[in-house]
């Protein structure tokens, strides 16, 4: 009999949202959560789409804070939205890991010449960002998690 193991390959993103809409304590208080975007725009949903069970996500807060919050795991692949049926929006769910030791401002994150290619520091707006598993390290590093052998990163 033939088993078919689950990937191996996790992927990194970062999420934005703006505090006053939704904070990300929110998550943290629940635990786990449905994520969506309201009113998406379709370059934001072929992002969502990419996400899958086991990824990991850096929580951002845009204004005013401007800053990285926290960690979060994708707990489910994406879905039709339940609360919007008939379209083409898509959720995630997410379950919460761990708040940051320090949160990275918007400024420190531009300072930091190895985040040069990270499209979300060219444009702010973008709700999804894809990042690498080096920058994904590079970014818990900053806010004060640093890899320890034997001990893997949140």
């Amino acid at each position: 009999m033939k088993t078919i193991s689950p990937p191996t390959h996790r992927r990194y993103w970062l999420f934005s949202t703006d505090p006053h809409h939704y904070h990300w304590d929110t998550l943290f208080v629940k635990g786990k959560e449905m994520y969506r975007t309201p009113r998406a725009r379709p370059e934001t949903l072929r992002v969502l789409k990419q996400t899958r069970r086991g990824d990991r996500v850096l929580c951002y807060h845009a204004a005013p804070e401007r800053a990285l919050y926290a960690i979060a795991e994708v707990a489910r692949d994406p879905y039709p939205d339940p609360h919007d049926p008939g379209t083409k929006n898509v959720v995630i769910d997410l379950r919460a890991v761990e708040r940051l030791p320090r949160q990275v401002t918007l400024e420190e994150l531009r300072r930091n010449r190895a985040l040069r290619r990270v499209k979300f520091l060219k444009n702010v707006r973008l709700p999804i960002t894809g990042i690498t598993e080096a920058e994904y390290t590079d970014l818990l590093r900053m806010a004060g998690l640093v890899a320890q052998p034997g001990i893997p990163l949140p």
